[in-house]
């Protein structure tokens, strides 16, 4: 188990399923969010506080010195099985460690609630969907965050 999120600072991001825009953000984060089998509520709060919490954002200064709600930034949280392939043999990567659709929806919807509660703006994608994101990378600046609480 080790869920995991993709951070792109963006200047403004949106998702649209079949030509509608379904979430979207200005100054903020593209959060692309991978769970895998055995993830739980626990990772789901330690992730949501990561990035909550992770200063990457640029102060007065021009240093990456902020969090995201210092920032006054908001987060588009998408899920992305894609993000829990095993690419490690072969030409095609295996999807085995990635958690079942009704177990990383509720996860997933636990880290938006999370973010919520944190005092952040979150908008999503739609789970399941076919979705196109539309994004302005601002750096650009990308994070991969990975909560493994059993390995600490």
């Amino acid at each position: 188990m080790r869920m995991r999120a993709l951070l792109q600072r963006v200047a403004e991001a949106r998702v649209d399923v079949e030509g509608h825009t379904v979430g979207s953000v200005a100054r903020g984060f593209l959060a692309l969010l991978g769970v895998e089998r055995g993830d739980g509520e626990r990772e789901a709060d330690l992730l949501a506080e990561r990035v909550a919490h992770l200063r990457v954002f640029e102060d007065a200064e021009g240093k990456m010195n902020l969090a995201i709600g210092e920032a006054g930034g908001a987060v588009l949280l998408v899920s992305q099985f894609t993000l829990c392939a095993d690419t490690r043999r072969g030409r095609r990567p295996s999807f085995d460690g990635a958690a079942p659709p009704e177990v990383a929806r509720a996860l997933v919807e636990r880290v938006a609630g999370r973010l919520r509660a944190l005092g952040l703006e979150v908008a999503t994608g739609s789970f399941g969907a076919s979705m196109r994101v539309h994004l302005v990378n601002d750096g650009p600046a990308t994070f991969l965050l990975e909560v493994n609480p059993g390995a600490a």
